[in-house]
């Protein structure tokens, strides 16, 4: 699964990646911040693709926020929204929860890397000891995470033109981790990639085997991994420091011989 993030990202480095025109970035993307410790039920940077509802067949790409943990426009509260911040590939063509947004509300979530907790054999208190791992692109550019994001009508707001009666939130695909990352974890985030954006966040397009086939795990080698401070296992710590690699210790992590870095 993917249940912690980091995102630090300039949006003006966001608005040039993904393409955004002047005018198409929510004053919320400003207002978030950097975040090096993103946790459920956080709001999160996200590129969309709507339609364009003066112009027929035509859409408009945005960078906005949203919620993460999905709230299926069915959904009779908020509540479920902590059980759906990942929907696995190999069934949310299918699901109820997911199907929707699927077919027609597809989004990227860019990140810097993901942390994974590693469940070592050694035991502390009779606790398994887990490690986290910071996994991110070996060449330092931006983890384009494959998302969906849905927007829930929030009946307590009597006014439905107002902002505060819309909800959006969203959820990260998974996969099955490839080998390398597979030690760590055995789930990780699908990625968009670069050339695969348009196709992908376009919502007039909806042939789950096309879509699916857009999407794919990360080519080998293409990411890194290395151990970082249990601080970041606290929602209450944050900072560029929980990305620091852990100094040699002696002990390899996984298969690591200087005790930080894993391969």
């Amino acid at each position: 699964m993917c249940g912690r993030y980091a995102s630090s990202r300039n949006p003006s480095d966001l608005v040039e990646e993904f393409e955004i025109q002047a005018g198409n970035v929510r004053e919320t993307v400003e207002e978030l911040g950097q975040n090096f410790n993103v946790a459920p039920t956080n709001e999160v940077i996200a590129v969309v693709e709507r339609k364009n509802r003066e112009v027929p067949d035509e859409t408009v790409r945005k960078l906005t926020t949203v919620k993460w943990g999905l709230v299926p426009s069915w959904a009779k509260d908020t509540s479920i929204a902590s059980r759906l911040i990942n929907a696995r590939m190999e069934t949310v063509a299918e699901k109820p929860a997911f199907k929707k947004a699927f077919a027609s509300r597809r989004c990227i979530l860019p990140a810097d890397g993901y942390y994974e907790w590693y469940t070592a054999e050694e035991k502390k208190d009779g606790k398994p000891v887990k490690q986290p791992y910071f996994i991110h692109p070996a060449d330092g550019g931006i983890l384009a995470m494959a998302g969906l994001y849905e927007i829930w009508r929030d009946k307590s707001v009597a006014d439905a033109e107002s902002d505060e009666a819309w909800l959006w939130t969203c959820t990260v695909l998974t996969t099955s981790a490839t080998d390398d990352l597979g030690r760590i974890h055995d789930r990780m985030p699908l990625l968009v990639e670069r050339d695969r954006y348009d196709a992908w966040l376009d919502p007039l397009s909806s042939d789950p085997d096309d879509l699916l086939g857009l999407l794919v795990p990360a080519a080998p080698g293409r990411l890194e991994a290395y151990a970082v401070s249990t601080a970041v296992g606290s929602v209450r710590n944050n900072g560029p420091h929980l990305l620091d690699p852990l100094p040699p210790d002696g002990t390899p992590p996984v298969g690591g011989e200087d005790g930080t870095t894993l391969f």
